[in-house]
């Protein structure tokens, strides 16, 4: 294979990486003065855990970048070589797990994968945010409503009939499982807080 034909897809890979991890959360809770969102709650650089700071506009602007450099990484890769955009995205939801800039220690991906989804296709990613929303109003447990919604994301995919994105996203699932693996814990020994109360998310 020659340089250039693994050049460009290399290069959308490292860009959705590098757009996945700014850790958005962690920015802008500092910028506010609201202090280290590592030391905050959880610890999470995520919305749920920008919220623990009470600051709710902060929370949503988070939610909606994490989202957005998702649907960027996927929406711009394909500029740089064709049909890169599920190696950016790849890269995008590992840059948000896993940021070189915080030691490896991202966030949970919920939010990224939405943006991923809307940008890969939007059909299946509606679906996402409509399980998402619906169960973390039922439930009021952010990380049964994430799981719920990532785990929803390849059967979705597949009842479309884009098999390529099912496998892709069943990947994904798996990912936003194991970044969980603490909240099932706490799930199963009745100790996870809900949304607006405590702890972790």
């Amino acid at each position: 294979m020659s340089a250039e034909a693994w050049t460009g897809p290399l290069l959308s890979l490292l860009l959705g990486y590098l757009l996945g991890s700014i850790p958005f959360g962690v920015l802008l809770t500092r910028a506010s003065g609201a202090g280290d969102l590592r030391s905050i709650g959880s610890g999470n650089i995520g919305a749920t855990n920008v919220l623990r700071t009470g600051r709710k506009g902060l929370a949503a602007l988070t939610l909606v970048l994490d989202m957005l450099k998702g649907t960027a990484a996927v929406l711009i890769a394909p500029l740089i070589a064709p049909d890169t955009a599920q190696l950016a995205a790849v890269g995008a939801l590992l840059g948000h797990l896993y940021p070189i800039w915080l030691r490896f220690r991202g966030g949970k991906g919920v939010a990224t994968l939405f943006g991923i989804m809307v940008g890969l296709h939007w059909p299946s990613g509606l679906v996402y945010g409509l399980v998402w929303i619906g169960v973390l109003g039922l439930t009021r447990y952010s990380s049964v409503a994430g799981i719920t919604a990532a785990l929803m994301a390849p059967v979705a995919a597949a009842i479309m009939q884009r098999f390529d994105l099912a496998l892709l996203y069943l990947g994904f699932a798996l990912l936003i499982c194991w970044k969980h693996r603490a909240n099932l814990d706490r799930l199963f020994s009745g100790t996870e807080p809900r949304v607006g109360r405590s702890r972790d998310g």
